[in-house]
Formats: structure tokens, sequence, C-alpha cells
């Protein structure tokens, strides 16, 4: 599969499988998108690396995308290539079981149909990644069903505004995590009804992601993005909190005219006008559609100076404290990152590799103190890694909350 040869194997030096069997559900071969690999790669990995036996699967009817031209298919062949390669680099390539959406009666990978039933039976815990799953008749069987938010917010205020469907879905739950580590305080926005929900972090494989090379002369600082993709806008308690993210980038589009270092935007959904308006102030814009590939996105992001990143409306206005996965990947490749500020300054040291913005002031001073002391700041991005995102730590502390942890 694409380049994935270039990178393997990751380090897979796992222990003895001998604390409980987990299933994890997630999207990498559904949605293949660079991020999306890496964020259930960092997931199966880390608990590989804490003596699970992890399992992945999808077993979802949602849509599924094609690797390489990213348009909707039906012919899943070269997603599951996709799904059987990267699950071979990482050492894992007898722990995965793909039902191919639409198809019932169809089981491709480790298991058959009863297999993946047995699976179920005797697995544990199943982690739903991104909610991206419902559960079915099919997955009761599993002793503890876990949702995991990645995108705060939106359940909540659905939950709060009495939506059936969200409600039935989580209803089958045991336990509710979210990357909103601020929610329940006095200062977040996000309405807390019905359900407790658990603080968590996304969790980095930080071998993954070591490197010795410089990047280039002309590097950036640089993100990964859409510009303009599906609305999931919502209305709570008279005002909209806004998904798409053109709308926080515009609020800093003359942020290159003053800044001190290059700054550089991979997008997606984005035409030719908004592009060529981004560069009229200095933007450096390029495609996001070749960082689909997971060795590519690896190699942006250790090509870049650092990050700069807006976040979701949805989540800056109501303080939820989120965190991007995207970014703790930066920091793990020891590349310090400049990020809008939602909350997380609360539970995560900002200053020195890692920054906090809420205005266009705050994104200069970054940028002074990134220019003025590069090595400083990459060392402590790295450093902030492994205190606060590392998958051992950011896993074993969920398992402990779920009692799987002996």
């Amino acid at each position: 599969m694409r380049n994935a040869a270039n990178l393997m194997p990751l380090s897979a030096a796992y222990p003895p499988a001998r604390r409980g069997k987990v299933v994890v559900w997630g999207m990498l071969a559904a949605f293949p998108f660079g991020g999306m690999t890496w964020q259930a790669l960092h997931y199966v990995g880390g608990l590989r690396r804490l003596g699970f036996d992890v399992w992945y699967v999808e077993d979802s009817d949602g849509s599924l995308l094609d690797p390489v031209t990213l348009w909707e298919t039906s012919d899943y062949s070269a997603n599951v290539r996709y799904l059987s390669t990267w699950m071979g680099c990482i050492g894992l390539g007898d722990r995965w079981v793909f039902r191919p959406p639409g198809h019932q009666n169809v089981c491709l990978g480790a298991r058959d149909l009863a297999g993946l039933k047995q699976l179920y039976r005797e697995a544990d815990l199943a982690i739903n990644l991104c909610g991206y799953h419902s559960v079915q008749p099919q997955h009761q069987s599993i002793r503890c069903l876990l949702y995991l938010q990645t995108d705060p917010m939106a359940d909540q205020v659905k939950i709060a505004q009495g939506d059936q469907r969200v409600t039935r879905q989580l209803d089958a739950y045991h336990y509710l995590f979210t990357y909103a580590e601020n929610l329940g305080s006095a200062d977040c926005l996000v309405p807390l009804e019905r359900y407790d929900w658990y603080p968590t972090r996304p969790p980095v494989n930080l071998e993954w992601w070591t490197t010795d090379s410089q990047p280039p002369g002309d590097a950036a600082l640089t993100t990964v993005s859409n510009w303009s993709h599906w609305d999931n806008t919502v209305v709570w308690q008279g005002e909209k909190y806004y998904w798409r993210k053109a709308r926080e980038f515009r609020r800093f589009i003359e942020l290159p005219r003053r800044a001190a270092l290059p700054l550089e935007l991979a997008l997606d959904g984005i035409n030719e006008l908004e592009a060529a308006e981004l560069r009229g102030y200095g933007w450096r814009v390029v495609q996001a559609h070749p960082l689909s590939d997971a060795v590519a996105y690896r190699a942006y992001i250790c090509d870049s100076l650092g990050e700069w990143s807006i976040a979701k409306d949805q989540y800056v206005r109501p303080r939820t404290g989120w965190f991007s996965d995207r970014s703790v990947c930066y920091l793990a490749a020891g590349r310090p990152v400049i990020a809008q500020e939602t909350g997380f300054s609360r539970f995560i040291p900002v200053g020195k590799g890692l920054f906090a913005f809420e205005t266009e002031e705050d994104i200069l001073a970054a940028i002074d103190a990134i220019r003025t002391d590069t090595e400083g700041n990459r060392r402590a991005s790295r450093d902030i890694a492994a205190e606060y995102f590392a998958a051992e730590k950011v896993l074993g502390t969920l398992m402990e909350r779920v009692r799987l942890s002996s």
C-alpha cells in the first residue's frame, strides 16, 4: 500500500498479552486518511504495549472511501489491503477483522463471521473510537462498552435537547470518555445532562515519531486541516456554535504579514479562489489530499518547523479543553505547537514547546519564542508529549478507570 513499506516495521516490542481482550472499533479502513490512520494505530499499539490482547475491528455499515482517490466506493479490496498493511506495520497483522459495509455475512481478516461473534463473547472491553460504530444486537455480548468521543459539544447538546436517537445509542455504553477535558468546569459552556463523562487525551506512541532529521531550510509552521466540509453547527440556548474551520481561520487571515516565520496550510475543501485569497495575504497553501497517505502525513509533520493551528468554534468558545491528536503528533516529533486555546492550558503546561493563543498578539509572541530558541522549544515539545500524551500513560489511566488495569 502507498509508501507503507518505507515505514515498515514500526517499533513493536510488545509484552505478553495477559491483561484481557480488548476490541478497538475504528475507521482506519473506511476513512483511510493519514491522521485517522495514526489515530487508530496509536490506540491499538498503545493498548498492546500495556499487555492487552488487542483486536482492531471494523463492523459498520457506514461509508467507505477509496484509499487513493478518497471517493466513496463499494469495492472494498483496496481498503482491506490498506488495513492489512498497517496492522502488519505495527506487528499485529493477525489481529484485525473487517466486515465490509452492507455485507452482513462477510468477514475478512483473522476471523470469519462466526469467529467475530465469538471474539465479541470473549472480549472484556470494546472501545468505540470516535463513536463511529453503532451498537448492534451482536455487540451486546461484550462485557463492557466504551464510547470515546473525540469531537465534543454536538452529542452533549443533542442529549440536552432530548434527542432520543443519541440517547438510545449512548444508553448502551458502560463508560463515556471525551477529549473535552474541561467538561463540568464553571467556565465550560457544554451542557451536562443524563450521563457521566470521563476526560481523556489523544495518545501517541513516541517511538513512531522519533526523528533526528532537521526541517529543510524553507520549512514553515504548518498544519493539516479542512477549510470547509460538511456542516455540524449546533444551536444551544439561542447561540450558534460552528463546525467549519474556515470561520476561525479567517479571524487570523492577516497573520503572515506580521509573522517572523513562514506559515503554511495543507488544506482540503478549499476552492482555487479561496486559496488565491489566502496566498494574497502571505499564506503558503498546499493540497492536503497527498497527506492522506500516512507516511506522507508523518513526513510533512517532521519537515515542519512546528504547528500553528486553529480549532473549531465548537471547541473554543465553550471552553471544552479539547486538544488535537494531530498536534500531539507534532509534539512527539519534537515540533513545537501553537494551538488555539480551548481551555487545555488548565491541564497541560504552555509557554515552551506548546503555546496557547487567543489573539494575534499571542501568536506573534509564540512565533518569536520559537524563532529565538528553536532547539529549546523542540526539546520541550517532545517532553510535553512524553509526560502528558504518551500512549502508555493515557491508555493506562483509561484502563484503570474501567477496572482493566491488573
